[in-house]
């Protein structure tokens, strides 16, 4: 049971009640237009398929507009609930304060809309929202910039805003603070709505394409969080894919250096069109390997993403590894990954070439600037610290993956790499990502199947293409 509020936050909370129970459960036009803005948002954030619940939901309004396969609301106000169950009847309401939430089912997503500053013990709150989730629930928050407050303080002077009780205002770094301190671990923060309102289509135009370069003006401010480190359930399994095309002379090392980890590892060969003898080897070895759990296919496509994809398909592990054939990126570090994913420290682990020095031939200049500069854009892009990446060893649980591949309509399937449709799927279901730095190593055998300037032109799009569908939304 939770311990009781102290009696300065139930005065509090009886204010907040009191005048929501005599507000209007219809909201002004500006208000309806601001929220319907939060809901494209919210809408571009939430699974279809997922469970909602909304901490303050007032009148449904914002929750009647998102995209769910069950919504659930919460508020203080018997009032605001009353009007919710009209407004939205597929939904379930309850009226409970978010500090002493109680309810019996787990949520995959939790909406908690501009409704903090008037909490009357924002950690407890927070707290009090493990109760009704489970190891992969997001948190979404979003709640309004300081910078606006004159601004706010204005239209609610001239009538363009609805009165609100004494609240708070909190800035970025106080929930950033208040989000660990309740056991949540941030994933993004993100700004948008410049102009919150439509203004014959020009405020859609201006939050479209312009909030994305002026996020510190932006008017909401969005944060996504998860529950704090949640190790696996139970030991887990372990698949490796190495896609192998004119690799021959690696595959013996591939077998020999890649450790066994977890509750048991297995290789998985995919071999893409070779020139040389790689199929031939690829079987020679895995022959003479019985000891080790390995599998061996040829792709039908063409491309390192088909390749991946094809592995995937057949793996049978927990966790799923990509580890590419040049050996660049040694198989001795693939533990390090393993132990981030199965500890709970993040949800996607991404190798990194640029932290520890690398053999001198390892990387030319050029690559090693466009890899900076990709990471850069990358990190601006996901709104989560990328540093490098086209680093081949992507890692994540199959779960994950499965989630990944049942949304990869929405950005399609345009990448032949492989690497950027897991990192913008794993940004789109907004999942933790993680760098875990390598040390990258020269190529020993054969020579790299990457074209500089050709794939360097292919990734500049890939680049424009999510950008589009992840910033200016």
């Amino acid at each position: 049971m939770p311990s009781p509020l102290s009696a300065l936050a139930r005065e509090h909370l009886d204010r907040v009640r009191a005048f929501y129970d005599e507000a209007p459960t219809e909201p002004q036009a500006g208000a309806r237009a601001y929220r319907a803005l939060l809901a494209h948002y919210y809408n571009l954030l939430i699974p279809p398929d997922a469970s909602v619940l909304e901490i303050g939901c007032g009148s449904g309004t914002l929750l009647g507009a998102v995209r769910a396969r069950k919504k659930t609301g919460i508020d203080l106000s018997p009032a605001q609930v009353a009007a919710a169950r009209c407004n939205v009847p597929d939904a379930e309401f309850h009226v409970q304060a978010g500090e002493l939430l109680e309810l019996a089912e787990k949520f995959d997503v939790i909406i908690v809309s501009d409704t903090l500053n008037l909490a009357a013990d924002v950690q407890r709150l927070l707290e009090r929202l493990h109760t009704v989730a489970h190891a992969d629930t997001r948190l979404i928050l979003n709640f309004q910039n300081t910078l606006w407050r004159p601004l706010l303080s204005i239209a609610r002077g001239i009538g363009l805003k609805a009165r609100q009780p004494q609240n708070s205002w909190l800035a970025s770094s106080d929930l950033r603070n208040l989000l660990r301190l309740a056991g949540w671990t941030p994933v993004t923060r993100q700004s948008r709505i410049l102009v919150p309102f439509d203004l014959f289509g020009i405020g859609s135009l201006v939050n479209r394409c312009l909030a994305p370069f002026f996020q510190w003006f932006c008017l909401t401010v969005f944060f996504v969080a998860r529950r704090g480190r949640t190790p696996l359930a139970k030991p887990a399994t372990v698949s490796v894919i190495i896609p192998a095309r004119n690799e021959a002379g690696n595959i013996p090392a591939a077998v020999a250096r890649t450790p066994e980890m977890g509750a048991g590892t297995e290789l998985i060969f995919v071999e893409g069109h070779s020139r040389d003898n790689t199929w031939a080897e690829i079987q020679r070895v895995a022959a003479g390997n019985p000891q080790r759990k390995i599998k061996i296919l040829q792709q039908t496509g063409k491309g390192k993403g088909d390749a991946v994809r094809a592995g995937f398909a057949v793996a049978t592990g927990d966790i799923l590894m990509i580890l590419d054939a040049d050996l660049t990126m040694p198989p001795e570090e693939l533990p390090k990954f393993h132990d981030v994913i199965a500890s709970g420290g993040a949800e996607f682990a991404n190798g990194v070439r640029l932290v520890y020095p690398m053999d001198e031939k390892a990387m030319q200049f050029l690559n090693l600037c466009a890899n900076k500069a990709f990471g850069l854009i990358f990190t601006w892009l996901l709104g989560q610290p990328v540093k490098d990446t086209l680093c081949g060893t992507k890692v994540l649980t199959r779960a994950h993956y499965e989630r990944i591949a049942a949304n990869r309509a929405y950005f399609g399937d345009f990448d032949p790499f492989g690497d950027f449709d897991l990192l913008f799927g794993a940004a789109k279901l907004n999942l933790k990502i993680a760098d875990v730095p390598i040390r990258y190593r020269e190529r020993t055998y054969g020579t790299t199947n990457i074209q500089r300037w050709k794939h360097g032109w292919l990734l500049l799009r890939m680049v424009l293409f999510a950008a589009r569908k992840l910033k200016f939304v």
